[in-house]
């Protein structure tokens, strides 16, 4: 009897070790061929082996989860996916995407939107090419109509279903509101007087405008929206075309919030730094130690600001911006053929006739927008631990404490403090009604509902361009064989190739820094280079990530700021990105040649500066025109 127990014993063992529990397989919808994809299994009970086998290649698993993600790499030649653990094998039909077509969407996008100035249909088309993609390889030519369904299901849904977009929403309409109220009120007339009476020509507010950029060196956004907003009466009087506001308004906005020590970009940019650096074993040195030392090849940056304040102070232009600029100083017409707004929707920022022109009735509920906004990102960053941490020097207790904060959540506040503070001293004073302030409220968010739509399905295109993996096909580009001198050249065209597709320049830093900054250090050691030598060659890298995402950011018709600050400015979204062009490419030329590829070989930052702001001069007297 013992003997039959033990045979039963050892036939258990032995059926047990060659079986496996049932499981489920879950395979993303969307599968590019050479990406990473993950493969979850799902297990009834425990497996009983710490390996699968996923179309042929071997996988290791933890036998102590009935959950397991398998991450394999599928070529386009694979028809289906076939998933065997111990003795059961499950498969399912697959259709893996070409990753060259990743790039068809954004691409698509920007040209239509370049070529027919329709930013609109040129985002949504964009979108359809990609969700039809992705349904034809799933479901064959059925899947262009669900495809077509997708679009607002998934992506549009999936857009607005993101607390971060959402408060954009909210704060930009908001900020539209505030606009409104306070120029119905009289106070931004107001404003616009008291101004005027110091910058009494265009060469005066735009010397005005930039300044007040500069000073709101925080955050992108509130300086789009507020400085765009605020100048934008200044300017029309003093016949400054509203290219020219979208231009100072997006150029003193992104290149001084990246490299100035205390703004929200500041955590965002660490963080990625730090995900680089913790993969090379060979560094020790901190991740602000390191963007500290990176601003010394900040070139882009840097030159985009002094760039601009040339262009004020020289009062030349060229490209398209001069044709506009000559248009507005001759005619007075400072809007384009087609503007964001319809001439109904302008009577809104039309102040009441027969009120007091109040400059403090605009200054207060601006100020409080801006400082409450400060308050705010001190508020959700507070960390006491550091604040009275005496080995951290003041800078760096303010860069960690706005680093970790909620900008979002500090912008939703002071926009929502500084409407409601409009509204009350709007009514305290007796200059309009409650139902007249309200209107305008209402007519101040509606003003907002065409730019709230294009950056929704800009933000939709994003998750297209990432569910495809555009960032991976433009990754393909980098040869790592180049020699060590040439890789912050090319990482600053990858950075500005990924942002201007994607439209994202946080999403390309995301995306570029864990994988060049420790690409860099292995190329340059691997040349024989000695630590010391490629210190400086990894110093430019990170800035050169960094401008390069701000530069594509600047070119791209899909960015979120460049849409941003065509809307806070009411420039035509096309106009706006036509005249900026020719700029950021002029700046971006000679950041490249005046200073990231001589700094590889070893020039001097020192003298490398005041060479590039030379050529800049040169650019803005030789090629440029009077715009007076």
């Amino acid at each position: 009897m013992r003997k039959i127990l033990n045979v039963l014993i050892l036939l258990f063992i032995t059926v047990r070790a060659f079986s496996q529990p049932d499981f489920s397989v879950e395979k993303p919808e969307v599968i590019i061929e050479g990406v990473p994809t993950e493969i979850s299994l799902h297990f009834d009970d425990l497996p009983t082996s710490n390996t699968v086998l996923i179309n042929g290649s071997k996988y290791t698993i933890n036998s102590n989860e009935k959950t397991a993600v398998v991450e394999h790499k599928f070529s386009s030649d694979d028809e289906q996916l076939s998933v065997q653990a111990g003795t059961t094998t499950k498969t399912s039909p697959i259709n893996p995407i070409s990753l060259w077509l990743s790039i068809v969407p954004p691409l698509l996008a920007i040209l239509m939107a370049l070529i027919f100035r329709e930013v609109l249909t040129s985002l949504f088309l964009g979108i359809f090419t990609g969700t039809a993609i992705i349904g034809y390889h799933n479901d064959g030519l059925a899947g262009i109509g669900s495809g077509f369904l997708s679009i607002f299901d998934e992506y549009v849904i999936g857009a607005l279903n993101s607390w971060d977009h959402l408060a954009v929403i909210l704060f930009s309409m908001t900020i539209g509101a505030v606009v409104t109220v306070i120029s119905k009120n009289g106070g931004m007339q107001g404003v616009v007087n008291r101004i005027s009476k110091k910058a009494k020509t265009a060469k005066g507010g735009q010397l005005a405008t930039y300044i007040l950029g500069i000073s709101i060196f925080f955050d992108d956004y509130a300086n789009t929206l507020v400085v765009g907003n605020t100048m934008r009466a200044v300017t029309d009087k003093l016949k400054v075309s509203r290219e020219k506001l979208a231009y100072l308004v997006d150029s003193t906005a992104a290149p001084i919030a990246a490299v100035a020590f205390v703004t929200t970009w500041i955590g965002a940019e660490l963080g990625y730094i730090q995900d680089g650096v913790n993969t090379i074993p060979q560094l020790s040195e901190g991740a602000y130690s390191i963007f500290l030392n990176s601003l010394s090849y900040s070139f882009y940056p840097i030159f985009t600001l002094v760039f601009v304040l040339m262009l004020i102070l020289f009062q030349r232009d060229f490209g398209p911006m001069l044709k506009a600029e000559n248009k507005a100083r001759k005619t007075g017409e400072v809007l384009s053929e087609s503007s964001n707004m319809a001439n109904s929707e302008l009577e809104e920022f039309e102040r009441k006739e027969g009120i007091p022109m109040r400059p403090i009735n605009a200054i207060i509920p601006v100020l409080i927008i801006v400082l409450g906004t400060i308050i705010g990102l001190f508020y959700t960053g507070w960390d006491s631990q550091i604040w009275q941490d005496e080995s951290l020097g003041l800078t760096r207790k303010l860069s960690y404490i706005i680093g970790q904060s909620d900008s979002y959540t500090s912008l939703l506040w002071s926009s929502l403090t500084g409407l409601v503070v409009s509204i009350l001293m709007t009514i305290g004073q007796r200059l309009l009604s409650l139902q007249e302030v309200m209107d305008s409220v209402v007519g101040g968010y509606k003003s907002m509902i065409t730019a709230m739509m294009i950056l929704t399905l800009a933000w939709s295109l994003a998750q297209i361009t990432q569910d495809m993996h555009t960032a991976a096909f433009l990754k393909q580009l980098w040869s790592p064989e180049l020699s060590p001198v040439f890789i912050p050249s090319i990482t600053f065209l990858l950075a500005a190739l990924v942002a201007f597709s994607t439209g994202s320049s946080w999403g390309t830093m995301a995306i570029l820094y864990p994988l060049l900054l420790p690409a860099t250090y292995q190329i340059a050691a691997s040349a024989g280079f000695e630590h010391g030598e490629i210190m400086p060659l990894f110093y430019n890298v990170v800035s050169c990530i960094l401008a390069g995402s701000v530069l594509g950011d600047h070119c791209s018709p899909i960015s979120d700021t460049t849409i941003l600050s065509s809307l806070s400015a009411d420039c035509h979204h096309i106009d706006h990105v036509r005249t900026q062009l020719p700029y950021a490419l002029s700046v971006g030329g000679v950041a490249i040649f005046f200073g990231t590829l001589p700094a590889a070989f070893g020039i001097p930052s020192w003298i490398l500066f005041p060479v590039g702001i030379g050529m800049l001069v040169l650019i803005v007297r030789y090629l440029g025109k009077s715009s007076v």
